[in-house]
């Protein structure tokens, strides 16, 4: 059987501080995309120099967009698969095998890496549990992690969510349902749970507000 072709993409915005070292550690593995989303600093620099193809928006047009782009390219070069990084570092990027070795043995279409909650920051284990409960009842079924940017997509699920109207980090989410919706298929993979110096660049209220905005979304999609 023929290998199968697959991307890493890795959607940024002023990452200059964690960039080289993910980018120099996923292109052990897989080509590379970066997906600069507007950066002030020197994050496209940087991920040039440690090996990626990297690709501008200009302005920054949020990370649902950016993830939206590295996709299109990728489906542009007949990928298979492509697996999603974020850039700040809090990621194990050797941890693509678990995501590799289960796409290779059920060819499933949504491959989620799923935290442990109990190893993050106070403020940020209330808000993906509490998100968590919320995005579950929308979906009417149980869902580990609906934050984790850490994930398997096949090509087929590609062409699928590149309608989705979601920009943002909304977009990551409306992706599950997507899947879902199409009776495609999910499974999840463990992995570490890793929190540094990283800044967020998450505004807490318009992220709240449109969270609970796609989880009613859902919900009533679901029921159709």
């Amino acid at each position: 059987m023929m290998d199968k072709t697959g991307y890493i993409i890795i959607p940024a915005y002023n990452e200059e501080k964690h960039i080289g070292y993910v980018v120099s550690q996923a292109t052990t593995i897989l080509p590379t995309f970066v997906i600069d989303d507007g950066s002030r600093d020197n994050t496209s620099i940087i991920a040039e120099k440690n090996g990626a193809q990297v690709f501008l928006q200009i302005p920054n047009q949020g990370k649902g967009e950016a993830l939206k782009r590295g996709f299109q390219e990728a489906i542009n070069l007949d990928c298979d698969y492509v697996i999603t990084l974020d850039a700040d570092g809090q990621h194990d990027v050797q941890e693509t095998t678990k995501f590799i070795s289960l796409f290779d043995l059920k060819k499933i279409d949504l491959i989620i890496g799923y935290r442990d909650f109990s190893k993050m920051p106070f403020s940020r284990r209330i808000a993906n549990t509490v998100g968590g409960w919320a995005f579950s009842w929308a979906m009417g079924m149980k869902i580990l992690d609906n934050q984790s940017g850490y994930r398997l997509l096949s090509r087929r699920l590609l062409e699928k969510v590149m309608e989705s109207k979601e920009s943002g980090f909304e977009f990551e989410v409306d992706v599950i349902a997507t899947c879902i919706k199409a009776n495609y298929s999910v499974g999840w993979v463990p992995i570490r749970t890793i929190y540094g110096n990283e800044t967020s660049h998450i505004h807490p209220i318009h992220h709240i507000k449109n969270f609970f905005r796609v989880v009613w979304q859902t919900h009533k999609r679901m029921k159709r």
